[in-house]
């Protein structure tokens, strides 16, 4: 008996079963992966729901320039994960294509250039969302903060990117 070649076999069953059923799923009208993408809430005071509807009881509200990943598309509805993981439905008209990222170290320091070496420009807090002007290359990511102070910070230290 080779269990190399029998464990090899149950993997690729399951992957198989994935495929299959992401296929599935991309196939049927109602439903769509929204293949992770990143968004953020347009709107302040935006609430969040635990199903996709008007009628559905109601999270939390969320804030203006949150970045949220998107997980699943409904007609209208995106369920969205945020980043501390809790997963909620918005309203797809919600959501905005603009990128921002959201502090998640204790403090985040932001560089004049991608590297640690270069002059640091400012410092921000744990929670505080930037917005992101550049994609993330080679774990840095250029930002802006809301009093308009512009730098690179760690793709590490920030969600959203």
């Amino acid at each position: 008996m080779n269990y190399a070649c029998d464990a090899f076999a149950i993997t690729l069953s399951r992957h198989f079963r994935a495929l299959a059923l992401l296929i599935g799923m991309m196939s049927c009208p109602a439903y769509a992966i929204a293949a992770f993408e990143f968004f953020s809430i347009t709107d302040n005071a935006t609430i969040m729901y635990d199903a996709p509807s008007l009628k559905a009881d109601k999270l939390y509200v969320a804030s203006r320039n949150l970045p949220v990943e998107a997980v699943v598309k409904v007609e209208g509805w995106v369920k969205v994960r945020d980043s501390g993981g809790s997963l909620a439905w918005v309203e797809e008209k919600a959501l905005s294509q603009k990128r921002y990222v959201i502090v998640t170290a204790p403090q985040a320091e932001a560089y004049q250039g991608a590297n640690t070496s270069s002059a640091p420009i400012f410092q921000a807090q744990q929670n505080v969302v930037l917005e992101q002007l550049e994609p993330a290359v080679n774990g840095w990511v250029k930002v802006r903060h809301r009093d308009g102070q512009i730098g690179y910070v760690r793709t590490q230290q920030v969600w959203g990117s």
